[in-house]
């Protein structure tokens, strides 16, 4: 039988602790190729290359000698197409982005470049997962992380998830002794309320440094933020198809 393929990418660039540790967590599951970007992309969202041309390098003995892996001078998103497109010799049996360094909860998935590497995946119709460990330490111990890395990507092999859409997977910053387990939830209502630092450059030039506040708007049992904050991982299934279906009716009655 044909071992799977797994494609591992994430947003925290190549040279991450994160990445590492979940190539370490799927290698012994199937065949492990990592494509991502030679530099730190977090925040980027669905972000594609467009007016500059891709660079991929092949990069040698960062993750074992069984396993290949690239850099790409561009976003995950971009990692993920060119993956697809020009690495593997065939659709990857499932994609896994991450250990992202920070919780991608909530409304953080909006934002992620680790999620949307996952929903470009998704995109695909590849099986696909993003992994995220609530602590921004570059220190982080991923001891936890890797465990339910390995433990949600061989349920997925065996059991298949729905096509079209991907898993966004938060594991809270605890010991593994106090880990509840794992949630299937919702995304919680939250928002980020942000505030601009302004300073002046040499020249007297006004520049400005985002900062701001994370606010969870309501805290509800069956949410993200909840079992993460009880100490649980979560799971939330995504989709890309951003349709309001609930308000179809209520619009076609104004328009």
């Amino acid at each position: 039988m044909t071992r799977p393929l797994i494609l591992v990418c994430n947003d925290d660039g190549i040279n991450a602790t994160g990445i590492k540790a979940l190539v370490e967590a799927v290698q012994h599951l199937g065949d492990v190729v990592v494509v991502a970007p030679d530099s730190p992309q977090s925040a980027k969202g669905h972000s594609i290359t467009i007016a500059e041309p891709l660079r991929l390098h092949t990069i040698i003995n960062v993750f074992g000698e069984n396993v290949k892996a690239y850099s790409v001078s561009g976003t995950p998103v971009d990692c993920v197409k060119l993956a697809v497109d020009k690495v593997l010799h065939r659709k990857p049996d499932l994609l896994v982005s991450g250990i992202n360094h920070g919780s991608n909860a909530s409304i953080n998935v909006i934002y992620s470049g680790t999620m949307s590497a996952a929903l470009e995946g998704a995109i695909e119709g590849i099986q696909s997962v993003g992994f995220s460990l609530c602590d921004y330490a570059d220190d982080a111990d991923f001891t936890l992380a890797k465990s339910v890395a390995t433990h949600v990507c061989q349920l997925i092999l065996d059991k298949k998830i729905p096509q079209y859409i991907a898993l966004n997977v938060n594991i809270p910053k605890i010991e593994p002794k106090d880990h509840k387990g794992i949630k299937i939830c919702r995304q919680a209502n939250s928002k980020w309320t942000e505030s601009y630092i302004e300073r002046q450059d040499p020249f007297r030039k006004n520049y400005y440094w985002m900062s701001g506040k994370f606010e969870i708007v309501k805290m509800e049992e069956d949410t993200d933020e909840w079992a993460l904050a009880h100490h649980f991982t979560s799971i939330v299934p995504v989709q890309f198809d951003l349709t309001a279906y609930k308000h179809l009716d209520d619009l076609k009655q104004i328009f």
